[in-house]
């Protein structure tokens, strides 16, 4: 049942404690406004309690209320929860986020890049099947019975893909870029033809792409990497995300925000790896 609710602004952000439950109520209900146009906020709050108990109150006010935060866009974190809903397998879920990408803002286009990551760092089975639930979820936002036909990637010669992973080792590690020919000799020498695969196909082809910013793919490869529980590539990816644009404040939101769709064990583990990374004030600017 709803709390009797006073005016309140749940945008606004306040230190930890000084909400109160009314506040986090109403900040779960505008994201249900969201989620369920078609329902009332009481009504899927009680819909949720009847079903589920005690989980679907929590489901309702605690996930609702990490939706409304302002740390991060309704739309960045569309993004990072689809891609790690495809990465975990969840079809239901995808599906319905799918849609909800849409309405915050996602394009079509901007969901399905999200696969070929998911494909890197996650495996191609996970991506091949979430490919499967993401396509339902767009026929419905659409309305149509059938998705226009795509294309595929444009074809690059070796030497080119060379060159663009060159840049985005640059991009992530910090500095200017290397010689193609010298950058692929190290990734070799460390992983052998694994090393190879991450530099023309990881760097060369999908991070050098244009259909999602560096930004937007560093959220979803911490999203994938927390996921996942990579700990040694996740903090590789923090540092470069710091040069692609997401500030401390917004990876530590990313953190929190997959706390409640990954486990709070694995982020925990994540928030670690973070804060050895960040400057000691972001985590208590981001409370």
């Amino acid at each position: 049942m709803q709390p009797s609710s006073k005016s309140s602004d749940p945008s606004v952000p306040v230190g930890p404690g000084a909400r109160t439950h009314e506040q986090r109520w109403d900040s779960a209900a505008e994201t249900f406004r969201r989620f369920v146009p078609t329902a009332e906020p009481e009504r899927v709050a009680a819909s949720f309690s009847r079903r589920l108990g005690p989980l679907g109150t929590f489901a309702f006010e605690v996930v609702g209320d990490m939706w409304n935060r302002p740390q991060l866009q309704r739309r960045d974190r569309s993004l990072l929860i689809i891609a790690t809903l495809a990465a975990q397998g969840r079809d239901e879920e995808l599906v319905l986020h799918t849609e909800i990408g849409i309405r915050h803002g996602l394009t079509r286009v901007e969901i399905e890049e999200i696969l070929p990551l998911v494909a890197a760092y996650a495996g191609f089975p996970a991506a091949m099947a979430a490919a499967r639930r993401v396509d339902e979820g767009l026929r419905q936002a659409e309305q149509v019975e059938r998705l226009t036909q795509r294309e595929g990637a444009t074809a690059k010669s070796d030497e080119e893909r060379d060159v663009a992973a060159a840049t985005v080792r640059a991009s992530l590690a910090g500095r200017a870029p290397q010689e193609p020919e010298q950058d692929l000799a190290e990734m070799t020498a460390q992983l052998g033809y694994l090393g190879e695969v991450t530099y023309r196909w990881v760097m060369g082809e999908i991070w050098a792409r244009n259909q999602l910013s560096l930004r937007d793919r560093s959220i979803v490869a911490i999203s994938i990497l927390t996921t996942l529980g990579a700990e040694q590539s996740l903090a590789t990816h923090v540092q470069g995300a710091l040069r692609n644009g997401l500030s401390g404040a917004e990876i530590e939101e990313i953190v929190s925000h997959l706390g409640l769709y990954v486990g709070l064990p694995r982020a925990t583990d994540a928030m670690v790896v973070v804060r050895e990374i960040l400057p000691p004030t972001v985590g208590a600017q981001n409370s």
